[in-house]
Order: C-alpha cells, then structure tokens, then sequence
C-alpha cells in the first residue's frame, strides 16, 4: 500500500470532474484498510471513501485522502431449501453482481440491474427500481468503523433502512467502510413485473412466462433507453430522491395539476415521480454551455465536457428552487454533494 500524493480523480467519478484529491491510497483486504487507518498521515485527515464514483458530485479538489475500496470476491456462505446467502466483496460492480445471480438462477435483484455503482455502496443508500429495493434481499454487512479500525457486522434493523436512506447517511455518516455485503437470494422466483414499463416491455419482447433473466433484460432495455451511458456522458444517474407527500397535499395539487401521477406509499403518503416535477418545470433537455438535463430523463443532470462541479450543483439547486415554487414541493439530491 502506498499513499499517492495530488491524485487525478476524473478517472473515478462517473460525472467526470477533474478534481484532484490531496492523498490517495487503495486497499484490496479488511487488513490492508485497518492498516493503512493506523497510519498517522490518515488519520489526521479528512476521509473520503470511494466505490465506483457513481453517486458522487465533486465541486472542488478534494483536501484530505481519498481511499478506494477494491476488495472483490463472491461465495456462497449458507444455502437452505427455498434460499442461499451470497456474500460480495465492497469492490464488487453492481451489474456485474446481478449477472452472477443471474447465472447462478438466483432471484431478488433483477429488478436492480444496471444500477451504476459497486456493492459496498449499495446499502449506503438503500438502492432501488422498480418495485424492488435493496433491503428486499438485504441479510447483513461488514463494515471497518474509521475511528477504531475494528469490523463491525450489522444486520437488517442495525441499517435503519429507508426510501434512499440507511443509517450510513444519517447518524453514522463517515464512520463506517463497507467492506463486504451478504444478500438473501431465492430459489424460487417471485417476478415484480408491475412497476413503471416492465409488463409493457416483455409483452414487447412477446415474453409470456418471464424468467429472472428476462426481467432483467427488460429493465435493461427500459434504462438504456433512458438514461445515458456515464462512459459517453458524464452523469451519476437520477440525480433526486422522488419526494414522498402527504396525500392531503397531494389531492390538493391534484386540483390544480389533474395528470400528476403518484405511487402509494402508506394510507397517508403518496410518492411522486420527481421527474415529472422537473419535466413540468422546463427542465426536460435544457443545455447550459457544457452540462444541462438530460433529453429522456429529467431526473438525470449530465455534464457534456469540462464542466465543473459547481455548476452542475448550481443546477440542481436552480431545479430544487423552482419545483418548490411550482408545486410547494422539496427535492432533496440522491447524490453525495462534496
């Protein structure tokens, strides 16, 4: 392990800022991460984990290290009748997580495919689409705490989790490093083919008896038909959380916007696509000089080349403000804003 002094992070963030970190240092094992936290050059400094850099919007250069999480590995850890536990190291590319259960017939995240990003980051934001979240399959984690450099396991309920929310945003943001993430996958299949343009797409695709891996294929389809690909556009994917409401105030707005759609959340809250928010707002396809809102997707800001982080957090804040003024709703961003 060594730390690498004024590193270029362009490379390793999906929006493609060319920002530069002060430290830089990559750890391919728990032990080599709970060494390189006992070194004193680390520890007096700010801590910025990296996964895959796809949810992640970087303003500035970035004055403390930066530490990339590389531990890789999948295996199976229990199996039982109906289900088998699959443990996949931090480093693991989430896609490439979803190919392997694919592969292995083991159902639960196909609804997940093609989500940008690595396993290790996967829980931190309770990742969803669908129909499906994270914590659907979620059985456990491991985690190295920051301060100690001891590895903690947290179950289901130490996670907290929520819509795009887990205890890692919250009140133990920064403290912990994802290291490996343990998922409860099924043997026998139970397809979520109701949300969004599933259903439609098989048909489409004259599926009739859809499999795990035509569901996933139609989800892929339903992305890439949406969202750009980070590799040709710089984008972190859907840049906001859809808002939950209260369905009084959805009602009312109802009045005034009749088409506005909404999925139920409980008896008291809906949830509201935060897309059609930004749609209805002019925001659809906008371009300011080199970075704007993506042509098929409002949810997605991208950054055409060279622009900087600031800008495109200026946008999101821009967007925030006047969804707010139309509809009296918050947005809050789903990525991390450094």
């Amino acid at each position: 392990m060594k730390l690498e002094h004024n590193f270029p992070l362009k490379p390793y963030n999906t929006f493609g800022m060319d920002v530069k970190a002060k430290l830089f240092a990559r750890f391919t094992t728990v032990q080599e991460l709970q060494e390189l936290l006992q070194m004193p050059e680390v520890q007096q400094e700010p801590k910025l984990i990296l996964g895959g850099g796809s949810n992640l919007l970087l303003t500035q250069d970035y004055e403390g290290i930066v530490l990339q999480n590389a531990i890789k590995g999948i295996e199976v850890v229990q199996e039982t009748e109906q289900h088998i536990l699959v443990k996949a190291g931090g480093a693991e590319v989430w896609h490439e997580f979803v190919l392997y259960t694919l592969q292995q017939n083991l159902g639960g995240v196909e609804n997940l495919s093609l989500i940008p990003g690595s396993v290790g980051a996967a829980p931190l934001q309770n990742i969803g689409a669908y129909g499906v979240e994270l914590k659907d399959v979620f059985h456990e984690l491991e985690a190295v705490q920051i301060e100690s450099g001891e590895l903690h396991t947290f179950d289901s309920d130490a996670c907290k989790f929520g819509y795009r929310e887990s205890v890692f945003k919250n009140e133990l943001k920064g403290q912990y490093i994802v290291t490996h993430v343990t998922f409860r996958l099924h043997k026998e299949h139970k397809l979520n083919t109701s949300y969004g343009a599933i259903q439609t797409t098989l048909e489409e695709m004259q599926v009739q008896q859809p499999s795990i891996k035509d569901v996933s294929a139609a989800v892929c389809h339903i992305r890439q038909s949406k969202l750009p690909n980070p590799k040709e556009i710089g984008n972190a994917g859907s840049f906001f959380k859809n808002p939950e409401i209260p369905l009084a105030q959805y009602q009312a707005l109802q009045q005034q916007f009749p088409e506005i759609p909404s999925y139920p959340v409980s008896d008291t809250h809906v949830k509201v696509p935060a897309g059609w928010l930004i749609e209805q707002c002019g925001w659809k396809g906008k371009v300011i000089q080199n970075y704007g809102v993506h042509k098929n997707q409002a949810l997605v800001l991208v950054n055409y080349g060279g622009a900087s982080g600031e800008h495109i957090r200026q946008l999101a804040y821009d967007i925030i403000g006047s969804v707010e003024d139309k509809f009296g709703i918050s947005l809050s961003p789903e990525v991390n804003i450094i």
